[in-house]
């Protein structure tokens, strides 16, 4: 079963002297994409987020163009285009650093009688062709389907976006039931924006959430921890979590999460402190995705932490240990890249070191900050410690003055690759050579010595028979 498209309806149409876009707003190499589409004799509109974000006056992250070329002819007009998907055959037009992707106007998919019973309804292919109203109506939600026309410079409507946009409602476009099961991870996006631009979920919507949020488990795994990455952005990591957790679907994806927010107080949580002094760190757009994993997992990591501490034998606590033990099962369900597990469990490693070396002689403290994880390190801990304006001085004027250098070593390095495999289910390493468990290597200059006939000549010498 596929949705059936709404009635089309008549769009609503505001024209420029009603509405504040203007294309000095627009970034020009997608002002570059629109007006050759435009020129060939194509539709070309702006869509998506970034006219949402440009009638709100905020500024876009990306912007998106669509149109009624398809990929082919798109990839003719620009040499420096590139057509990539499967499920969503795109064109990359690529200006430097900087992507304007670009897609051909679809419809939603029509019935092909392979769901059993309509049970399944998620879509696995996309890549019908339409109209500009059939495409407005396979959107997410109703403020991400509005079209601004590069030649008459209007802002058009076929969902109804601009009254909800007036309004702060996050609206599903048709029946949310059927439309978050067809792409569960529009849930995730519903929260996000929720979340972002401070709009309030429509009611059918929420409910939906509620009903549906084990559908989840559809999506590829590669775009649940995109979408759970990208719930940092914007300073809005509180209220997205928050709604993650309040609508069941961090059972599914994080559910070591969801227990401790119900055993550590639910709404006074000391997550939610944590997720709010992150929102309020300038640097907080741009922190890694190990930073971001970090900050989720560190209130587990630290009652982790408490629990070893009062069970410890003479040995001591290793807690580069216990933190690759907090992040293993998220490798496990949610494929965590190498980098960002290493970088995650070097983060919350480092915390305890902040206190025991704030009354240490000052080579220490820089040796500690020459860590090339240093800088997200400080990062973490003055968003979760609870400590003395005199230490967060210290360590500021450390931070400011010592430039990170170095990597961590090859025994953290080796263990912390073999917990990485082992989540995943790969082979460990080999073991390093050497006594002491570290590689030998031979001299650079070192070379098998040739007898003494032979080192003057490099020749070796040939028997003469009489």
């Amino acid at each position: 079963m596929i949705t059936k498209l709404l009635p089309t309806k008549k769009p609503v149409i505001r024209k420029r002297a009603d509405h504040p876009v203007s294309r000095k707003d627009i970034d020009p190499q997608a002002l570059r994409v629109l007006y050759r589409l435009s020129d060939a004799g194509y539709t070309a509109y702006l869509v998506g987020g970034s006219v949402r974000d440009l009638l709100m006056g905020r500024t876009p992250k990306d912007f998106d163009v669509s149109t009624d070329a398809p990929p082919n002819a798109i990839k003719k007009l620009f040499r420096n285009c590139f057509l990539v998907g499967r499920r969503f055959r795109l064109a990359h037009i690529v200006f430097g650093s900087k992507v304007i992707e670009t897609s051909t106007f679809r419809r939603q998919p029509r019935e092909n009688g392979d769901t059993k019973g309509g049970d399944d309804l998620y879509q696995r292919e996309d890549n019908d062709f339409g109209t500009p109203a059939e495409d407005a109506q396979r959107r997410d939600f109703t403020v991400n389907g509005l079209f601004y026309d590069i030649k008459t410079f209007s802002i058009i409507d076929y969902v109804g976006g601009l009254k909800d946009l007036d309004s702060k409602t996050l609206r599903s476009i048709g029946d949310p039931n059927v439309r978050f099961r067809e792409d569960p991870v529009r849930m995730m996006r519903a929260i996000r924006f929720s979340a972002r631009l401070g709009f309030t979920i429509e009611r059918k919507a929420t409910q939906a959430i509620k009903r549906h949020h084990a559908e989840i488990s559809k999506a590829s795994v590669p775009r649940l921890l995109e979408e759970l990455l990208r719930l940092f952005t914007y300073s809005s990591a509180e209220p997205a979590f928050k709604q993650l957790w309040k609508f069941g679907l961090l059972d599914d994806l994080a559910p070591e999460v969801a227990v401790f927010i119900n055993q550590s107080g639910k709404l006074k949580s000391p997550l939610w402190e944590v997720l709010r002094n992150l929102d309020a760190t300038p640097d907080s757009q741009n922190a890694s995705a190990g930073l971001r994993l970090a900050t989720l997992c560190y209130p587990i990591y630290q009652a982790k932490i408490k629990e070893a501490n009062s069970n410890a034998t003479a040995e001591g606590t290793n807690n580069l240990e216990l933190a690759r033990q907090t992040l293993e099962p998220f490798v496990k369900r949610l494929r965590i890249p190498k980098a960002t597990f290493f970088t995650a469990t070097n983060l919350l490693e480092m915390q305890t070191r902040f206190d025991t070396l704030s009354d240490k002689p000052a080579a220490r403290r820089d040796r500690f900050a020459r860590h090339t994880h240093f800088p997200e390190a400080f990062i973490l801990w003055s968003i979760t410690a609870h400590t003395s304006p005199e230490q967060i001085a210290v360590w500021t004027e450390v931070a400011a003055r010592v430039k990170p250098a170095i990597h961590p070593n090859e025994a953290e390095a080796d263990a912390s690759e073999n917990a990485w495999r082992v989540a995943t289910g790969a082979a460990p390493l080999e073991p390093r050579h050497g006594f002491d468990g570290r590689r030998r290597r031979r001299p650079r200059h070192a070379a098998r010595r040739r007898p003494d006939s032979t080192r003057e000549t490099g020749r070796k010498e040939t028997t003469q028979t009489p």
